[in-house]
């Protein structure tokens, strides 16, 4: 079987078209960018995007829906590879995390205000994947602090989101990726009372 080589370019075009996508909703909305905005940013035509996606829409529902799965399987790796005691493990998770934040930022911005522009059965997805993720944080919260109910727990994993997550909004100027990172994790284990 041969590849022709537009085939053999379409997960890379589709990785940058993605990436693009994310980048411009985030700076100015997903009603803000047009199809010729997210072509011109890779090199194509706007209606050049269609061999590669269905529509906005579509590159929507993939940013947020893929980056859900990504960081559940990513959670469930580190799970899995886990060593040492809890506490080992819940820095794993926060590792992992930490690196989304400060990696992602625009994935971030893009769920805090457009999830709700996806269809229904996409935003469902979105939620179960992220209870789904949840849980795993709330599982090894109670392993660390076997005293904590779980609703307690469950609510501590989403401040302690919040405060990772905040990430793309603040101003850091002076702070450089490794140092946020490691101020990140001392605050986040401080939430956890794991300090």
């Amino acid at each position: 079987m041969s590849t022709s080589p537009a085939s053999a370019d379409a997960p890379t075009r589709r990785v940058q078209i993605l990436r693009e996508a994310a980048r411009l909703f985030a700076a100015r909305g997903f009603h803000g960018v047009g199809v010729d905005e997210i072509g011109a940013a890779v090199g194509i035509s706007g209606p050049g995007l269609y061999r590669h996606f269905a529509g906005k829409d579509a590159m929507l529902a993939e940013l947020l829906v893929g980056i859900s799965e990504r960081l559940l399987a990513g959670g469930r790796a580190r799970l899995a590879a886990a060593e040492g005691p809890p506490e080992a493990v819940l820095d794993s998770l926060l590792a992992g995390h930490i690196d989304f934040a400060l990696d992602d930022r625009a994935l971030i911005v893009l769920h805090d205000r457009e999830l709700d522009r996806l269809r229904d059965e996409d935003r469902r997805r979105v939620r179960r994947l992220q209870r789904e993720y949840v849980e795993l944080w709330v599982d090894t919260l109670r392993k660390v602090r076997p005293t904590t109910d779980e609703p307690t727990a469950r609510a501590t994993v989403h401040a302690v989101f919040g405060l990772l997550n905040s990430t793309p909004h603040q101003v850091a100027d002076g702070i450089g990726r490794t140092e946020m990172g490691e101020l990140l994790l001392r605050l986040a284990r401080g939430a956890f009372g794991v300090a």
